[in-house]
């Protein structure tokens, strides 16, 4: 089999050409663009998101509670379909702001001219590592990747404690991943293990064998979030890499849901917020990113659906106690995700095309 240069040097595939949206049926977009067009009186305010319907409809419901003129709606899907999304609507631009994703996606889309310049006032507040060049995007939380499991299956001693613990064979067909083509939050963890192999051999042959192995140990990929908690929850598999927001909301609605921060260190996404070029309000826009930053807003994301916050000032004693345990424990991996921006999507197209599926042959 040929290695991932042989196939680079032979695809010369360009980032993003090979990937097409393909999680939104297209009936659903013609609806949400009619639902765009009517007016109600208010200023609608278009929102594309990764983050899920619990953090959206909460965003929804606080920031028209604060601004009464503004109608925002939003529209979930992965954060690769977000850029795909955006990139083809550039002549059209059909949102104002990209809410939720991990840097080098954002990277991608800065590079295509994709974004407007915008540097929110708690800017200052933050790390230097969740800044976009030129203001161009900016980290509103931090989302560590983790390794899960159902806590009804599995007892916490059981579970793995590391990545490398994911490919004991005794998990064989005991996983059930997220098709990572579409999600940011799988091109995180799968970038994390081809730059380890980068940084300890100078190449990728050895992440993308790491691959194969968790190939063979993957059940099934699954198509959106939701189809992988109902998996989870029926016992089609009894393990998951995923990110900790999601676990953690899941959990508080009593889902069996357990989890670890891999010892050895995990992906923390730098998970930004940026205004889309050609946006049709985006005086409304910057409102809503400075209340996403807000004291208030990172606060009420914290408490309500355990996103990470960003910023540095916020006082301790007005965290919820799960931030303390989580920062606690967690080992940040050292991610290059420059690189990432750049080499991801071909990296992702060699495994779609040479690993997903073949673990099992190995």
């Amino acid at each position: 089999m040929e290695g991932w240069k042989e196939w680079k040097d032979r695809m010369r595939v360009s980032a993003g050409s090979e990937y097409r949206s393909i999680l939104l049926p297209f009936h659903l977009s013609i609806l949400f663009a009619a639902a765009v067009s009517c007016s109600d009186g208010r200023t609608p305010l278009v929102v594309y998101s990764p983050h899920g319907r619990d953090l959206l409809l909460l965003a929804e419901r606080t920031f028209e509670t604060l601004y009464p003129d503004v109608d925002l709606r939003w529209l979930d899907m992965g954060s690769q379909d977000v850029l795909d999304r955006v990139r083809s609507e550039r002549v059209n631009p059909q949102a104002d702001v990209w809410f939720g994703g991990p840097s080098s996606l954002f990277q991608r889309a800065a590079e295509d001219s994709l974004l407007v310049p915008y540097r929110p006032s708690w800017a200052a507040l933050t790390h230097e590592r969740g800044h976009g060049p030129n203001d161009l995007y900016f980290a509103a939380y931090e989302t560590p990747a983790v390794i899960a499991y159902n806590s009804d299956a599995l007892s916490d001693s059981d579970a793995p404690r590391d990545w490398e613990d994911v490919l004991d064979p005794r998990w064989r067909g005991e996983l059930v991943i997220r098709d990572p083509i579409a999600s940011g939050t799988m091109r995180a963890i799968f970038g994390m293990v081809v730059q380890r192999s980068l940084r300890a051999t100078g190449d990728t042959a050895a992440g993308f064998r790491w691959l194969r192995r968790l190939d063979a140990q993957t059940r099934e990929y699954v198509f959106n979030p939701a189809m992988l908690h109902q998996k989870l929850i029926r016992r089609e598999g009894v393990l998951t890499l995923w990110d900790l927001p999601d676990i953690l909301v899941e959990r508080s609605k009593g889902q069996p849901f357990g989890f670890r921060l891999p010892t050895s260190g995990t992906p923390v996404i730098q998970d930004g917020i940026a205004l889309i070029r050609g946006g049709r309000t985006p005086e409304v826009a910057k409102r809503f990113i400075e209340w996403v930053g807000s004291p208030e807003g990172q606060l009420l994301a914290a408490r309500e659906v355990f996103r990470l916050p960003v910023r540095l000032d916020l006082p301790h004693d007005s965290l919820p106690d799960w931030v303390s345990t989580v920062r606690a424990a967690l080992v940040v991996e050292p991610m290059d995700w420059e690189l990432l921006g750049r080499e991801g999507a071909g990296w992702m197209t060699y495994w779609d095309r040479h690993v997903r599926g073949r673990g099992a042959r190995q």
